[in-house]
């Protein structure tokens, strides 16, 4: 997994930007899975069922916390700074850190898009990402349809490197996806 062979911590205390904070979930996050389930788009590309029950929902959250003991990232709820009320999702997927990667995919529940929350926990996970030792690139890939994923990596410094064609599966069809990327700023001279 790591070049060290085991999972980064948790970070000890919330990664912060803007109007958010990424915490784990709880189970008070189940209206905000529930939300996030009615976007069509979701279901597609994650483990979330589309239009969940509160038992999926819950589910679903409990799967979240697993993310991290199982060894493959980080899940966070996207939580606003003030009132601690969960608005999305946002995972750093380690998989590759033996290769000084990562990948990122987030989420905004439907009634809380508009207001740069995504960009502003993007902005936030970059920063944790980066207290990684190991960790130099960060990956990001979108839809070439998703505007509003776009502006949300650009606005968080994320530069668009090209286009993969027929990259991935989505609902059971092969999609391009731009990617996207961060680069740890190097402190060599």
């Amino acid at each position: 997994m790591s070049i060290c062979g085991d999972i980064p911590p948790w970070p000890s205390s919330n990664p912060e930007h803007g109007r958010i904070r990424l915490r784990t979930f709880t189970n008070l996050d189940v209206g905000m899975a529930m939300d996030l389930s009615q976007d069509p788009y979701v279901p597609t590309v994650g483990t979330l069922p589309p239009y969940a029950t509160l038992e999926q929902a819950l589910a679903w959250i409990e799967r979240q916390r697993q993310r991290h003991i199982e060894g493959t990232g980080f899940s966070f709820s996207i939580a606003d700074l003030e009132t601690n009320r969960s608005m999305g999702n946002i995972g750093l997927w380690i998989r590759e850190l033996d290769k000084g990667r990562a990948q990122v995919g987030y989420g905004v529940a439907p009634k809380e898009r508009g207001h740069s929350i995504a960009s502003d926990a993007l902005c936030a996970l970059t920063t944790f990402a980066w207290t990684i030792p190991h960790l130099h690139r960060l990956e990001l890939y979108i839809e070439p349809w998703n505007a509003a994923s776009i502006r949300t990596a650009e606005r968080a410094g994320y530069e668009r490197e090209g286009l993969l064609r027929s990259h991935q599966e989505i609902a059971g069809e092969r999609c391009d996806m731009f990617l996207y990327a961060a680069i740890r700023e190097s402190t060599v001279q």
